[in-house]
């Protein structure tokens, strides 16, 4: 049996099977396609350069989950050209506004090779047994101590059973396409079918010309197409310099409907806007084109029925976030992200938030056992015990804030709703908290105490660090999309204002837990002492 299944070979699925291999855990990854990335797509050349027809770009800046990952992976990177003036054709009859010193990408930076690199690097550090291409899920059956895993292969249909499920997909296909049994919960579904696949109802164009003929005429190769007749909404430079690679890249204006009905048409149309814009008869000498709506393992129905933006919301709803089926199964992918939602920088937010529930989960095994006692010294094992704990707490703490909020508006208050519910759930847990404390044995013999505070007590407090900031994330993320929040304003996005104090009440809280956990380890020591007397 399988310690950790991973359905989806894109982004978030290989940095989690990566990490969760480096530990030593049994691990295999499911895609359904015959190739991995899943949106990470790049049209390849013989020379090494490469296109991208999915992501593109990252930000180090903003973005420092991929920025270390490619540094890890000493992949070579470059930043995005972004020089000259910025084109603005606002009328398909005339010339384009030429915008001087504007500058669109700020600090992006682009791969050589285009972003299948990563792709590449990281299938490498898996062993190839691990990873299995034509297997898509066609459903998920609880099973007690296990979950059952069936998908069409092409061939036989195929059952795996594993310990823990990641489901690495976007949300809205694993409604459309996965039957769970027993089904996931109204609320947890919702939230599924209301999360927006990134790009999915979108497309995207590279054309090849023989030189850069725009950077020749000080134009950064940036231009928007507003008209009512745009073909390419989006234009950018797409070089490769280093490659020889001279390329304009762009996302196209049409929607799906329209593009489907111009058929063989439409390269041509390409072509024509691109002349247009530059005022400049060129022909490409390749025309590369992904509309991701035409796929299947992409876009849902949902997503082509909504044609609406991206997908890339930068926050996703806190429940897609919640660990399911008694913590044997998660939801991964970029639309799930706490941060950068829809983004790469997602995809592996969503991959290190599983990667640290999945370690909790086997440090919570491991120190729940009295043989790991009898190696550990006693202060570490208990401390240990007390970590991984509270590193489990993150989806019950959420759920208890959840409560107290519907009660409260099913009480019909109106005043203080969130900074009610969130201290009433933090209180609680660290009730909790001190409870667990005074069940585990500490030997206080030799920690030092200085004006009052036991040595042992900062460590206590670390843990928490995570879980507080995780709890704040989703109780943001989470009132940003209730439908039930939405007649109020207040709560439906809380003010900076309105956070501090929530914060102020939290730490206030904080301070208290703190004072008692020290007060107890410092009850522990006199306890000893006096039975030492005795």
């Amino acid at each position: 049996m399988l310690d950790v299944a991973i359905i989806g070979g894109g982004l978030c699925g290989l940095a989690l099977a990566r990490k969760l291999h480096l530990r030593g855990q049994d691990i295999a990854i499911f895609e359904a396609r015959d190739r991995l990335g899943g949106r990470i797509l790049t049209a390849p050349r013989g020379d090494g350069g490469g296109l991208d027809l999915g992501p593109t770009w990252f930000w180090p800046k903003t973005q420092p989950l991929i920025a270390q990952l490619v540094k890890e992976l000493a992949l070579p990177d470059f930043a995005q050209h972004d020089e000259g003036a910025v084109l603005h054709l606002r009328e398909g009859e005339k010339s384009a506004e030429r915008i001087e010193d504007k500058r669109l990408y700020d600090d992006a930076r682009r791969l050589h090779g285009g972003m299948t690199v990563l792709v590449e690097a990281l299938a490498r550090a898996l062993p190839a047994a691990s990873m299995h291409l034509g297997h898509e899920l066609a459903s998920l059956r609880d099973c007690g101590d296990h979950v059952m895993l069936a998908f069409k292969t092409g061939e036989e249909p195929m059952e795996i059973a594993a310990r823990r499920v990641v489901l690495a997909l976007p949300p809205r296909l694993l409604c459309e396409a996965v039957l769970f049994t027993p089904p996931l919960d109204e609320a947890t579904d919702q939230a599924m079918l209301g999360a927006e696949t990134w790009m999915a109802a979108q497309a995207k164009v590279a054309m090849e010309y023989r030189d850069a003929f725009w950077r020749e005429q000080n134009l950064s190769g940036s231009a928007f197409v507003t008209h009512e007749q745009a073909v390419i909404g989006e234009i950018f430079d797409a070089c490769d310099m280093a490659a020889g690679l001279y390329a304009l890249g762009g996302f196209l204006a049409l929607n799906a409907d329209l593009r489907e009905s111009f058929g063989v048409g439409l390269p041509v149309l390409l072509e024509s806007q691109i002349c247009n814009v530059f005022a400049r008869n060129v022909e490409p000498l390749h025309i590369h084109y992904q509309d991701w709506a035409k796929e299947r393992l992409t876009c849902s129905a949902a997503d082509r029925a909504q044609q609406g933006g991206d997908g890339s919301h930068d926050v996703a709803n806190p429940l897609l976030r919640q660990a399911l089926w008694d913590k044997k199964l998660f939801l991964g992918g970029s639309e799930t992200a706490a941060r950068n939602a829809g983004y790469l920088e997602g995809a592996l937010d969503a991959a290190r938030r599983i990667e640290r529930a999945l370690a909790a989960l086997e440090a919570k095994k491991a120190t729940s056992g009295d043989a790991l006692f009898d190696d550990m010294p006693v202060n570490e094992a208990s401390l240990a015990r007390f970590s991984a704990w509270v590193d489990t707490r993150a989806d019950e703490v959420f759920e208890n804030y959840r409560r107290r909020l519907n009660r409260a508006l099913a009480s019909q208050e109106r005043d203080n709703l969130t900074q009610v519910a969130v201290l009433g759930a933090m209180e609680e847990v660290f009730q909790q908290a001190l409870s667990l404390l005074a069940t585990l044995p500490f030997d206080m013999d030799d920690v030092a105490i200085e004006r009052g505070r036991t040595a042992l007590t900062p460590r206590i407090q670390k843990p928490f660090g995570d879980l507080l900031q995780s709890i704040m994330d989703d109780v943001v993320a989470f009132n940003q999309t209730s439908c039930a929040l939405s007649n109020f304003p207040d709560e439906h996005k809380l003010s900076q204002e309105y956070t501090r104090v929530i914060m102020q009440d939290i730490a206030a809280a904080w301070r208290e837990f703190s004072l008692s956990a020290n007060g107890l380890l410092l009850a522990k020591r006199r306890e000893a002492q006096r039975q030492e007397v005795s």
